[in-house]
């Protein structure tokens, strides 16, 4: 008999406790912009107008090795989509983000359902929680319409903000709910996002709203990530992390944001963020298909 696990069926959470290290994509919006995404046009509005582009990039990540990929949907939720007259095509871009990413990832790979920040504080009265709730309901139903198996909530920086995703997509959908919030270095070597969250904090906070993985994504490289996930594993021996770090630091030259790290360097830290207590590595800002491919090919070699 061929069992669920055996077809790929078996979701993250199990995955993980099989003892599997899983491997994420990389960077969507550098790709969308070689493609011709220009400034101050939606990345999202691109699931309708050019969804063979958008199902580009997915499939190269699927094809560099990675067992999940995210949705072009980070901006998707209502605050963000009213900046470009779309807060009614909330519903529709999310499913389509989905469509596509599903379509790459065929019936053995997951889908990460992506959903970033508003841009909204309720601590400057900006935006209320249930307000927040809402537009992040909307925007999880779509995604999960679409085909999405977990829901990635990143880029997080106030617990509010987070807290209000989670329970969103906790309480109206049957995804898998991921969290991972963005953090900087102090200069003592402490990490804190912009609101002062440090790891730990976000550890005890988010798991007790119902987050099943949490972890930290964007603002740094894998070297800073392995520093964050020792401390996210310290305040909490079980829960699944999830580390999705940039090419190392952004330079800017010549009116562009470069990203040095090779795949070559950013694959050289895996071994240690596995230690560290990481379950799924992937990448952010920068990172490419060449890097998430020697990703892969460290993490087949530490097992």
């Amino acid at each position: 008999m061929v069992t669920k696990k055996e077809k790929g069926m078996a979701t993250i959470i199990e995955k993980i406790r099989l003892g599997n290290v899983l491997v994420s994509d990389g960077a969507w919006g550098t790709f969308l912009q070689k493609m011709g995404l220009q400034p101050g046009e939606c990345p999202e509005s691109w699931n309708v107008k050019y969804p063979d582009k958008v199902l580009k990039i997915a499939k190269s990540y699927i094809d560099a090795g990675s067992d999940m990929i995210e949705t072009n949907s980070f901006g998707g939720n209502s605050f963000k989509l009213a900046h470009f007259g779309l807060a009614d095509k909330v519903y529709e871009l999310n499913k389509a983000a989905a469509e596509i990413s599903r379509k790459a990832a065929g019936p053995e790979k997951k889908v990460l359902g992506s959903i970033g920040p508003t841009g909204k504080m309720i601590v400057m009265g900006d935006v209320t929680f249930e307000e927040l709730y809402e537009s992040f309901k909307e925007q999880a139903i779509a995604l999960e319409a679409g085909g999405a198996d977990a829901l990635v909530i990143e880029t997080m920086s106030d617990l509010d903000e987070a807290k209000a995703a989670i329970k969103a997509c906790r309480e109206n959908t049957r995804c898998e709910v991921i969290c991972t919030m963005t953090f900087d270095k102090s200069g003592d070597d402490e990490f804190f996002t912009m609101m002062g969250t440090t790891p730990e904090d976000m550890t005890r906070e988010l798991v007790e709203a119902g987050a099943t993985i949490i972890g930290a994504n964007c603002g740094n490289g894998m070297e800073n990530m392995i520093a964050i996930t020792r401390a996210i594993r310290k305040a909490n021996p079980d829960v699944p992390i999830l580390i999705h770090a940039n090419a190392g630091a952004p330079i800017y030259k010549n009116g562009e944001t470069i990203f040095i790290e090779t795949p070559d360097i950013t694959s050289s830290y895996v071994g240690e963020l596995i230690n560290a207590g990481a379950n799924i590595i992937g990448g952010c800002c920068g990172t490419t298909p060449a890097h998430i491919k020697e990703i892969v090919a460290r993490v087949r070699k530490n097992e």
